[in-house]
């Protein structure tokens, strides 16, 4: 049986999800499908409140895997009918899969995010770095395109148009300056921090941080008009939850249950 190409471990309300599919963590179908597969297993499990989506390793996510899609082509694989339609599908739901998780995901850039793996990290919630990690689309570099709309998400239009050009790196320092990164960690306090973020999620009202992610999903591209009516509307179906009811009577720090 083959090694799993994503690790998954659960403690504290914390689900840590680690690619790890050596040497740099290139994508193939069957690691996407895993991905996919831990970011929905969450949605319906009451001991994950957050997760943190990290790689194994130097690097982040080295993006396609190059040679699997160079041996596609030499076997005729990629040609056949519908074999492209399927295979963006298939990477376009794990990307969807962090978007739509119902629990904050924090993206612990250790390394390169390259690609597919700057795709990857568009998708969390909000992200940190090591002084080691950088973003990139090199697939202009071999005369393809790369995630132009996910780099824009995290550098606006002319930073993207920049990526999508050149296939230049942005480097952890100045991904800190524009504001796509929270920190800048030495690599080896990357997940103490990480984990420390996560801690702060893991104390809220479970129901009302998937209530949060919800509202801020669907505001992002809304006016303020119609964004900020609807988080008034969902905070008050929250105001008659007990998990509410209990933060304003109890005279102590609120113990949050998700109900």
């Amino acid at each position: 049986m083959d090694e799993p190409n994503v690790r998954v471990a659960i403690e504290d309300f914390i689900a840590v999800v680690t690619l790890d599919r050596p040497p740099v963590n290139a994508t193939s179908r069957a690691m996407v499908l895993e991905i996919q597969a831990a970011f929905d297993s969450f949605n319906n499990n009451p001991n994950v409140r957050v997760a943190i989506l990290v790689g194994a390793g130097k690097i982040f996510c080295a993006g396609a895997d190059v040679k699997m899609r160079a041996s596609s082509l030499e076997s005729g694989q990629a040609g056949q009918p519908g074999s492209h339609a399927l295979h963006a599908r298939i990477g376009r739901e794990g990307f969807y899969s962090i978007m739509d998780c119902e629990v904050p995901v924090i993206g612990a850039l250790n390394g390169a995010a390259v690609g597919a793996g700057l795709a990857f990290a568009a998708s969390c919630d909000y992200l940190i770095a090591s002084e080691t990690a950088f973003i990139a689309l090199n697939e202009i570099n071999v005369g393809l395109l790369g995630g132009g709309r996910h780099a824009q998400r995290l550098l606006g239009t002319f930073g993207a148009r920049r990526l999508m050009y050149s296939g230049d790196r942005i480097h952890a320092a100045e991904l800190l300056e524009r504001n796509v990164v929270e920190k800048v960690v030495p690599a080896g306090a990357l997940m103490q921090e990480a984990l420390a973020m996560a801690r702060v999620i893991a104390e809220k009202s479970p129901t009302a941080i998937k209530m949060a992610k919800r509202a801020m999903n669907a505001v992002e591209f809304m006016s303020i008009r119609d964004g900020y009516r609807l988080e008034q509307t969902m905070t008050g179906e929250l105001s008659r939850t007990e998990d509410a009811a209990n933060a304003f009577v109890e005279k102590r720090k609120p113990i949050f249950k998700g109900s």
